[in-house]
């Protein structure tokens, strides 16, 4: 866990992490906040809220007595959301710090590209 940010955060991103990941399909059951509570050594209530969170952006949902479950659509809405934040935090500042640089855009891709090569990945 990250001390810098709030816990019940950090549980709503380790759900929405192993849905988008697909280790948490639509329909899926979720892991009580019981559980989570005694998997990360964190009071239930705080596991709690950060489910709670996820049910009231619509990405679970509560079966009565059963627990909670994934939403249908739930990854795909996910997905947009982190590209959009994705965009904001780290390719608006990229492309401002390569204007700084005087880094065009056939260079900037070429440094993708290597660094995708370096790591050995491709994004494509």
């Amino acid at each position: 866990m990250d001390h810098d940010r709030p816990i019940f955060l950090q549980i709503a991103e380790l759900i929405e992490n192993s849905i988008i990941d697909g280790s948490l399909v639509e329909e899926a059951q979720v892991p009580s906040t019981n559980e989570l509570a005694a998997f990360h050594r964190i009071n239930p209530a705080t596991a709690a809220k950060g489910v709670n969170q996820l049910v009231s952006e619509g990405t679970l949902y509560k079966r009565r007595g059963i627990g909670m479950f994934v939403a249908g659509g739930a990854r795909a809405r996910l997905r947009e959301r982190r590209r959009e934040r994705f965009a904001e935090q780290y390719v608006e500042p990229l492309l401002a710090e390569a204007r700084k640089l005087g880094i065009g855009h056939d260079e900037l891709m070429k440094m993708i590209d290597s660094f995708g090569a370096v790591v050995g990945r491709d994004l494509g």
